[in-house]
């Protein structure tokens, strides 16, 4: 089970056991553990340490701490052994519904705190689901870690006795809601209700997916949410993990008084495995609504996790279709040219498990020809088998996932509560990687013998609306049921209620809300600045945490540097930087990177072009030299380039079935036109793309090398001993004056209009909402972002409690302030449930133009404590530190900037915020645009524009264009 499964929603759950006065003597027994694997990589080894402690209370949970003082925060993670599996046929999707209620009230901490507050503390919190088990966490500045333990225990033992009808009924909405943006909206999106429903028997705990259907949400009841928590949520089904800047022996005397006087749950046995095998293949169709490129997948039944097999069928996803040698590679992408890229990838639960190949093919391929290089393929790997170093890269990248997956606070707790409560062993993720080091050649064969070759399997296409014919020959019609979309929104109309009325549980211990500890001063790391040759500025952070490093070479340029007719250039060669060096074919690049258990990644924004790179800290060297290698001596092959040239069409294509990308460039072009580099659609046009030649994007790279590079590294190297590592790059390109072409903003004729794009038998409408603001150099800019905070600044800014806490209209709301080197838009976007669009349109239009009205002392005091906190966790990945030297270089800020700015936030007064609010945030400036279903949702808001005075709705395409 990996994290890529798992459901997150925007709130978390644990709803738990009632409370009964339990016992005081909580501790049962205290493990101090510690486990080290040894990694070879490159003909080096490393050793690598995991120390926790671990102890149970007497009513069964188990609790996991670990000490990390690199940064003031504390993580906090609770998995819960109850996922989609635990529930029964009618009410499927109840776990994760479940996790949502849990974000409601509980007897102790008032309603809205869960969802609210804990942002406005500094803090993050989300949950998760899939189908064995459900995840809760948090990560606060560690003056509100003792907040944190009375809100998750109160959550886990005191919960269940306020939940109400209103509360039942609003969490429907939000959950559906949830289901609109994820499944119904989204392309393929009922792939996985289709692949489950054909492999697992109807009385199989896989049968459904983990978001349910949504018939079953709406016929949960107040009962089902109690019988739900009294069969799994006890805490003897559950283990928490605390990971951070805490003290142990106080900190489990904290659990011990917080935790200790849940009632323990009923026993409950362990899940026994239960693996399917198909007598016959099944090929299903399924006609796409949102699709734009017909996809095919074949899902094998296989085993499920801790099998003895589950490793070799691990590795053989990347060994078949994982690399530019891989069979699946070679034959559908090169030989066949039916697609710009394959996958195949094992997932093995607890029950059971599943191998996927799957092929997203290029515009108007016949998945019949798919099939065929797929069979192509299999023949090609049983006739060739594995090459040893293919077997030894995948070893050497799982040794960089291990540490880049225990590198925070966070990512520990998570990884400890979930082993430690699905496979018994809080350091699982560590010995996993040790098996995966002895895993041989022969494995990884024998179990595609087993489970792959010549076996049956569910086999789907789906494919466009309207291209049946796409499909593989023979086919059956797949069924799922598709929600019709309403135009009675007051039949949907829901409210937060009532308070619960009930009577609180007794416990020894005083459950009243805890205050704050001493307050961890905001404090950036040290940030060290050098230059290389030609002049080319280097700034680093050391971070010895973990032994990888993380660095990037930025070089200006982006869409800025293209005219409108070259959109697209610049990520052509960003993609064709990947495609082999002067001295390796793109195989020997790629296995070169892999076998250092390095990656390297090269992309092109409206900006810049990026290079970027993580590395476990021995291989610095020689992945810096592949960079400088890839910068300076592109291979530039004709196939290559056509090949790379169809991809990136094909993702053109494809991004005309996300609704959401569609409205987030057709916004663009609404506010910088189309010759404007923001108002480009980016990567590219089909029209730009298809003229573009490879002697175009060679001058492109010509120009690169002449640019302006910035280096940023961060992690475990010393800064003598960085330079001296990076300084290839600093020869690698030879600095120009190159003028940054200069692109006017068109006047904002669209301001005040509201625009509807087309996209028939959508579930939602994705409304997006704004106007231009000042640049990031402004006086004013700090400012503008400080007073979107508590407007749209997360589930605690006012939009989102408002359209999700209050309505149930959406999954989530939000605003943002674009930092820009030009006026850059301040942008309120969301999805609603589609017969809501009318009246949340409504919404926020009152809320932005009250917005600046609404700041008093309290306000301000809120938004001030919400931003400085969170300066508390804004440093502590490698990736945070490296986005935060890209930051300084991009804008010339100086090294403490934060602290700058926070302290700029402490002098603002209520008249600041609502002087700034009034002044930048407009309404009536703002440009409205929605994309939805016009048959249903059209006459709605043109109702809305005809009530705010904003005219004839004005219709688009899906490009931005007007319809004639």
């Amino acid at each position: 089970m990996t994290f890529r499964s798992i459901l997150l929603s925007g709130t978390a759950t644990i709803l738990l056991a009632a409370c009964a006065n339990a016992t005081t003597d909580t501790t049962r027994t205290t493990v101090t553990q510690t486990t080290t694997v040894t990694t070879d990589t490159a003909s080096e080894s490393t050793s690598f340490t995991l120390d926790y402690e671990s102890f149970m209370l007497d009513n069964g949970l188990e609790v996991i701490l670990q000490r990390d003082t690199s940064d003031p925060i504390v993580a906090v993670s609770t998995v819960i052994h109850a996922g989609s599996s635990r529930e029964k046929p009618g009410r499927t999707g109840f776990a994760h519904f479940f996790e949502h209620m849990a974000f409601n009230d509980s007897e102790n901490v008032p309603r809205g705190w869960n969802r609210g507050q804990i942002p406005k503390w500094g803090g993050l919190r989300n949950g998760g689901t899939w189908s064995d088990g459900t995840i809760y966490f948090e990560v606060v500045p560690k003056d509100a870690f003792d907040k944190i333990l009375w809100i998750d225990s109160d959550r886990l033992g005191y919960m269940i006795n306020t939940v109400t009808t209103a509360a039942l009924e609003r969490e429907k909405q939000v959950v559906k809601n949830e289901k609109r943006q994820r499944v119904d909206n989204a392309a393929y999106g009922y792939t996985n209700e289709v692949i489950r429903a054909a492999l697992y028997p109807e009385d199989h705990p896989y049968n459904w997916t983990v978001i349910g259907s949504l018939p079953d949400l709406q016929a949960a009841t107040l009962e089902d949410v109690r019988e739900f928590y009294d069969l799994w949520y006890g805490p003897n089904n559950a283990t928490l993990a605390i990971v951070g800047d805490i003290d142990i022996a106080e900190t489990k005397e904290k659990v011990k008084r917080w935790f200790g006087e849940i009632e323990r749950g009923r026993d409950i046995p362990e899940p026994v495995p239960q693996p399917v095998t198909l007598e016959a293949t099944k090929n299903l169709w399924f006609e796409d609504n949102f699709a734009k490129l017909p996809e095919l997948r074949l899902t094998f039944p296989t085993v499920e996790s801790l099998h003895a097999d589950q490793t070799a069928l691990d590795m053989l996803g990347p060994i078949l279709g994982g690399a530019r040698n891989s069979p699946l590679y070679v034959e559908v992408v090169e030989v066949a040219k039916a697609a710009p890229d394959v996958s195949a990838f094992h997932g093995a639960n607890e029950l059971a498990g599943t191998f996927t190949i799957r092929v997203r093919g290029k515009a108007g391929t016949d998945l019949d020809d798919v099939k065929a290089a797929i069979d192509a393929a299999m023949e090609r790997f049983e006739t060739s088998g594995i090459d040893p170093q293919d077997l030894e890269r995948v070893k050497a990248g799982q040794e960089t996932s291990l540490y880049a997956g225990l590198s925070t606070a966070l990512g520990k707790a998570n990884s400890f509560a979930r082993s430690n409560e699905l496979f018994g062993d809080p350091a699982h993720v560590v010995k996993a990687a040790s098996a995966i080091k002895a895993v041989t050649a022969d494995q990884v064969r024998d179990v595609y013998d087993r489970y792959i070759k010549d076996k049956p399997y569910v086999m789907t296409s789906f494919v466009p609306k309207g291209q049946a014919d796409l499909a593989v020959s023979g086919a059956e019609r797949a069924t799922v049921w598709i929600e019709e979309v309403r135009d009675d929104v007051a039949s949907e109309e829901v409210s937060a209620g009532e308070i619960a009325a009930f009577e609180k549980t007794p416990t020894v211990h005083d459950r009243s809300e805890p205050p704050f500890s001493e307050l961890p001063l905001l404090q950036m790391p040290d940030i060290w600045e050098d230059e290389l040759a030609d002049g080319v500025a280097v700034r680093g952070i050391e971070s010895d945490e973990i032994p990888l490093v993380q660095f990037d070479v930025t070089l200006p340029g982006g869409r800025w540097v293209e005219t409108p007719e070259e959109n697209g250039r610049l990520t052509l060669l960003a993609d064709m930087l990947d495609e082999g060096t002067a001295n390796r074919t793109p195989v020997e690049l790629e296995q070169a990177i892999g076998l250092l258990g390095s990656s390297i990644s090269v992309t092109s924004n409206s900006e810049e072009l990026v290079i970027t790179a993580t590395t476990l800290s021995r291989n610095l060297d020689a992945t810096v030299a592949l960079v400088e290698e890839m910068l300076t001596q592109p291979r530039f092959a004709d196939a290559d380039f056509e090949r790379v040239k169809s991809a990136r069409l094909t993702a053109i294509k494809g991004r005309e079935a996300n609704p959401r990308a569609i409205a987030a460039q057709a916004f663009n072009r609404l506010i910088y036109g189309d010759r404007h580099p923001y108002g480009r659609p980016g990567g590219g046009s089909v029209e730009t793309v298809t003229d573009m030649t490879l002697d175009d994007v060679k001058a492109a790279h010509a120009d690169l090398l002449s640019s302006k590079a910035r280096i940023h590294v961060v992690g475990a190297v010393t800064p003598d001993r960085a330079v001296e590592a990076l300084a290839p790059l600093g020869g690698a390109v030879t600095p120009a004056a190159m003028a940054r072409p200069d692109y006017a903003i068109p006047t904002q004729s669209a301001a005040g209009q509201v625009y509807f794009i087309d996209v028939p038998g959508s579930k939602q409408s994705v409304l997006r909402i704004g106007a231009l603001v000042p640049a990031a150099d402004h006086p004013d800019f700090n400012k503008i972002s400080f007073t979107n905070e508590k407007l749209g600044g997360g589930i605690s800014g006012d939009l989102g409690q408002m359209l999700r806490i209050e309505k149930g209209y959406t999954y989530g709301a939000g605003s943002f302030v674009s930092k820009g080197v030009v006026e850059r838009p301040f942008t309120l976007s969301t999805s609603v449930r589609a017969n809501a669009t009318g009246d949340s349109l409504s919404i926020i239009r009152d809320m932005v133009q009250a917005h600046g009205s609404t700041y008093d002392a309290a306000a301000v005091e809120t938004t001030q404590q919400k931003v400085i906190k969170e300066g508390a966790r804004a440093f502590e990945s490698l990736g945070a530190k490296l986005g935060t030297l890209r930051e300084i270089s991009r804008f010339n800020l100086p090294n403490d900037y934060v602290e700058q700015e926070q302290a700029e936030l402490v002098t603002m007064t209520a008249d600041d915020f609502r002087d700034t609010a009034d002044r930048y945030l407009v309404e009536d400036a703002m440009v409205y645009l929605v994309v939805g279903d016009a048959e249903t949702q059209l006459d709605a808001v043109q109702a809305f524009a005809t009530a705010a005075g904003k005219g004839k709705v004005v219709q688009l395409d899906i490009y931005g264009q007007p319809v004639d």
